[in-house]
């Protein structure tokens, strides 16, 4: 079923958007009680880049049973370190809330972040969650407040987001089977789907076949590859967002974030939910209305967008 959750604080007013996040999740987390995750936005760094990453899959059957062992994650660690520094990346600060996921905050030699990306990568286990300038992706097992405590993400302070409650029902529960996805290699892009896409297979070999790479089998990592791949070719985001609703087959709705904008697209079919509520400081979207109204201690107006509708609010 899943459940998705977004948003966008206008006039680019920064406040406490992990806590908006872990309340609006945490009211559907009956819709996804297997994993949830986040993807905010906080204020840009000026220079150099935000990396979020992992080394190892916090599986169900690990967190039932002994986790890998701490040698083979430091080693990891190490080849990625020494991977970042062959590259001329410079981490100036880093810090990790578990033994296998961590942030960095790096420079680098330039905009173009794909070799470096696809270097990390070539480690045994290692996936990339994020890069960008704002953009911080965290996923994890477990419901929003179990996530948001872990990586300590009540007092994120930042613009706009996007969450994702999700029910396993087609692929494993792990983290990189959990949403949202960032764009790879796009900077700041990140998706979150409710959904199935009928085309899955087709589509992945045609963004393979264009140096695209997937780290799951989940069909929402398709329409963050899409994204990017539309973006990378000089296309805007609502544009994209539009062409998704033709070249896209299945039943879906989905939120996408970019460093200062929240779109939402819904299929010819609405047969997914989607709720909206837009005022004049703040946009927000969900599967349910119970996710926005935990976020307003007053009564609020929402609702439902049309099929075949694509909305996109800047910040």
């Amino acid at each position: 079923m899943c459940g998705i959750a977004g948003v966008i604080n206008r006039a680019s007013k920064t406040v406490n958007v992990g806590e908006q996040m872990k309340l609006m999740l945490q009211g559907i987390k009956h819709r996804g009680p297997d994993s949830t995750g986040y993807a905010m936005y906080g204020k840009p760094i000026k220079e150099g880049f935000i990396l979020r990453f992992k080394i190892s899959e916090n599986t169900a059957e690990q967190s039932k049973a002994k986790a890998e062992d701490p040698e083979i994650l430091k080693d990891r660690k190490k080849q990625i370190d020494k991977i970042m520094k062959d590259h001329g990346a410079k981490v100036t600060k880093q810090s990790s809330s578990t033994p296998y996921a961590f942030r960095y905050e790096f420079t680098y030699k330039s905009e173009n972040l794909e070799e470096l990306a696809k270097a990390i990568e070539s480690v045994e286990k290692a996936e990339i969650l994020s890069i960008g300038k704002g953009l911080e992706l965290i996923k994890d097992l477990g419901d929003a407040t179990t996530v948001s405590d872990q990586y300590g993400l009540s007092k994120f302070m930042g613009t706009h987001g996007i969450g994702h409650t999700r029910m396993a029902t087609e692929s494993d529960v792990d983290i990189k089977s959990a949403h949202p996805y960032w764009a790879f290699p796009y900077q700041d892009v990140a998706v979150v789907h409710n959904g199935q896409l009928t085309n899955y297979w087709g589509n992945r070999r045609i963004l393979e076949r264009s140096g695209y790479r997937f780290n799951s089998n989940c069909d929402s990592e398709i329409i963050a590859v899409y994204i990017a791949d539309k973006m990378a070719n000089g296309i805007d985001l609502e544009k994209a967002m539009h062409d998704s609703l033709d070249e896209l087959d299945g039943v879906f709705t989905y939120i996408v974030s970019t460093k200062d904008k929240l779109g939402m697209a819904k299929d010819h079919m609405a047969a997914k939910p989607m709720v909206i509520y837009e005022g004049d400081d703040i946009v927000a979207c969900a599967s349910e209305e119970v996710a926005i109204r935990n976020i307003f201690p007053h009564e609020i107006t929402t609702y439902d967008p049309f099929e075949a509708e694509v909305k996109v609010w800047q910040g």
